[in-house]
């Protein structure tokens, strides 16, 4: 039986669009219903410090980073999945909609929006997602944890009294969860993600090289040569500032050198799965082992992860079809049945899970 809320939310949402947006630290994605994923632009925003004007969003203020003048700052308003600049984020979001908008049919209602967040998120972090969604133009604003999202974006069975284990490694965070009967049972949530992993890659560089190179070339090279497994040798040259002469040099780096700079966070990143599996339920941990770990996120495609994974925790592991967009795609299907998902969404701040 539905509630009056229920009611009222289904028949407004005939005059009103549907958004699920995943609003990570390094990528915001964009689903529309019945359009799929419409946006796909880095979480980055360039202001102007003299007028305190937007410059750019997404990847035209992305590829500004390091090359602007002095007064033009490229900013990131995310940090480990959390808003640390909220006018920021609220014009960044503003604009994805309206990209989002070009996609859609006018209505007569501002959209109905599923947002993705990180799990252990606080009241006061949900309260300013809410807000900034609000406030950049959104009817009704509903939060998921991006780990049920992604676990629901991949078409696992969130509903069913079976276990489903999945880890979400985006740019700020990782997530990792265990699912069961539309529920979250254990997770942790890690400051230790694709970011972490490039700071890493430009500490490494600049110890062991005394080159500095910027975030952009980190990323690269960690998708380029970045394998957690050692194989065939894989090389790339990279171009930096020389640390002595200050002038320009470019050296060659292996896959060994990247495996060595990655090596810390990786492992700690094995190392809570294996905490989380240690708290999980028997039944549901015999669940997990006979359907496996998935891996969604940016942090999936990094070279031999799964491998890595299934030789330290002895657990089959998969990663997800298109595990970048797992998220998304999961706040779109949950906007295409509000109310059988509804259980799953965080309506209000007493409805954020305490930690486990």
């Amino acid at each position: 039986m539905l509630t009056f809320k229920e009611r009222k939310d289904n028949i407004l949402g005939r005059f009103s669009n549907d958004i699920g947006i995943d609003l990570g630290t390094a990528n915001t994605l964009v689903y529309v219903r019945g359009k799929g994923i419409v946006v796909n632009e880095p979480s980055v925003v360039a202001v102007n410090q003299k007028t305190g004007q937007i410059v750019a969003v997404g990847k035209t203020a992305k590829d500004m980073l390091g090359r602007t003048p002095a007064h033009i700052v490229a900013v990131r308003p995310l940090v480990d999945g959390v808003i640390s600049d909220f006018e920021v984020t609220e014009e960044m979001l503003s604009y994805f909609m309206r990209r989002a908008g070009e996609f859609m049919p006018k209505k007569f209602l501002g959209p109905r929006v599923v947002v993705g967040v990180p799990s252990g998120v606080t009241n006061v972090e949900v309260r300013a997602v809410r807000d900034a969604t609000k406030n950049a133009g959104a009817r009704e604003v509903y939060i998921i944890e991006q780990p049920m999202a992604g676990a629901i974006g991949i078409r696992l069975p969130v509903h069913d009294p079976v276990g489903s284990m999945i880890i979400d490694i985006g740019g700020g965070t990782t997530d990792i969860a265990v699912i069961s009967l539309g529920g979250i049972v254990r997770s942790k949530n890690l400051k230790i993600a694709g970011d972490k992993l490039d700071n890493d890659i430009i500490s490494y560089i600049r110890n062991e090289f005394k080159i500095l190179i910027g975030e952009t070339t980190a990323e690269q090279v960690k998708m380029e040569v970045g394998l957690v497994i050692a194989g065939e040798p894989v090389e790339t040259t990279i171009r930096g500032r020389d640390l002595i002469t200050g002038l320009p040099r470019e050296v060659v780096i292996t896959d060994s050198d990247i495996r060595e700079a990655m090596e810390q966070s990786i492992n700690s990143i094995i190392e809570s799965t294996k905490e989380v599996l240690e708290m999980t339920p028997p039944e549901i941990l015999s669940d997990i082992m006979k359907r496996g770990i998935h891996l969604v996120g940016g942090g999936a495609l990094i070279q031999g992860l799964d491998q890595l994974f299934r030789e330290t925790i002895k657990i089959p592991v998969t990663i997800a079809d298109d595990p970048l967009s797992a998220v998304a795609r999961g706040a779109g299907i949950i906007l295409e049945d509000l109310d059988k998902f509804r259980i799953v969404l965080i309506e209000s701040e007493d409805d954020i899970p305490s930690a486990k």
